[in-house]
């Protein structure tokens, strides 16, 4: 039965969660595609604390990972085995498990997720939407199984909560965000420095991805909506990587009067990745729902086919109702 309170819905208490992984071994864990500081955060912090109760565990991604996120991986032992039991972190859907949703997405025994609009169809589910970051959520586990948070494990949970909260700006942010924050800082999370790779530096590279695509920038309905977008061309010319693709989501909604920010990103020809970003009360996941997409109020996302200016002008034509 789905026991519903408030905003939280899930299968099982966390503690039951926590019997669960302390009785089971050989554990694979997979992350969405596109990873960010949250599923990678959440999936290399649970390995590591995994591996010190002496289990063999090992992270499963899906695309590969910025570089920016290294560091997570330090501390995570290479072991080969078999697999015995599947879990998943931070995913939201079936399709984004990538490349890794024909492999695996009947074979999940275990789901941790924040998302209220999760569809995975686990039956062993752990779904707290009141969490900031799933990150939040291994926290709790992690000492209901009364493993140490070391260094290692610390910056990889500061990593997913303070991405996931946009360095706690966005409303997502709640006192026990902060409270576990500063929980992580005491087991020697490395702060300013997580801050400042995240948040801080960028390459010349993406600077000049980013003065592009501020010339794709448009306003609809008033300037309550801006879209900007990026082309497989724009990524060519400047030889850029997948990972530094990420990270533009945030340029449209940071513009005043803007109530929804959307980043159209061309992923194939003619496949595009939609991030739609909101201010105030515009729900960016029941938005991003009309195109089979989810995720969270203030920030969701979904996938779209078409030619650019056919995608683009399905977005304008889906948000009169909501902005006009």
């Amino acid at each position: 039965m789905t026991l519903i309170l408030k905003k939280m819905r899930t299968k099982m208490k966390l503690d039951n969660v926590a019997k669960i992984l302390q009785e089971k071994n050989n554990i694979e864990i997979l992350t969405h595609h596109y990873p960010d500081g949250d599923t990678l955060g959440s999936a290399y912090g649970l390995c590591k604390a995994l591996q010190d109760m002496g289990k063999n565990a090992r992270v499963i991604l899906s695309g590969k990972a910025a570089t920016k996120f290294d560091y997570l991986k330090d501390g995570v032992k290479e072991n080969s085995f078999t697999p015995e039991f599947i879990m998943s972190v931070d995913v939201a859907a079936p399709q984004l498990l990538g490349d890794n949703e024909e492999s695996y997405s009947n074979k999940i025994q275990l789901c941790i997720d924040h998302h209220g609009s999760n569809s995975l169809g686990v039956e062993d589910s752990y779904i707290d939407a009141t969490a900031a970051s799933t990150c939040e959520i291994i926290f709790d586990l992690i000492n209901l199984m009364n493993v140490k948070i070391t260094k290692e494990i610390a910056n990889c949970l500061y990593t997913g909560v303070s991405t996931d909260t946009g360095c706690f700006m966005y409303t997502n942010t709640t006192a026990k965000t902060h409270m576990i924050a500063a929980k992580l800082i005491e087991c020697g999370a490395d702060f300013a420095v997580i801050n400042r790779a995240m948040f801080e530096t960028k390459t010349k590279q993406k600077l000049a991805l980013e003065r592009m695509v501020y010339d794709t920038l448009d306003y609809y309905y008033d300037g309550k909506l801006a879209i900007i977008y990026t082309t497989l061309a724009m990524q060519d010319k400047l030889n850029l990587g997948d990972d530094q693709m990420e990270g533009l989501a945030s340029i449209p909604r940071q513009i005043d009067g803007v109530k929804m920010g959307i980043t159209i990103r061309e992923k194939q020809d003619n496949v595009f990745k939609i991030s739609v970003r909101t201010n105030g009360d515009t729900d960016a996941c029941e938005f991003c729902k009309k195109f089979g997409g989810g995720g969270h109020k203030a920030a969701s996302g979904c996938a779209i086919n078409g030619t650019l200016e056919s995608v683009k002008q399905q977005l304008i034509d889906a948000a009169k109702e909501i902005l006009q």
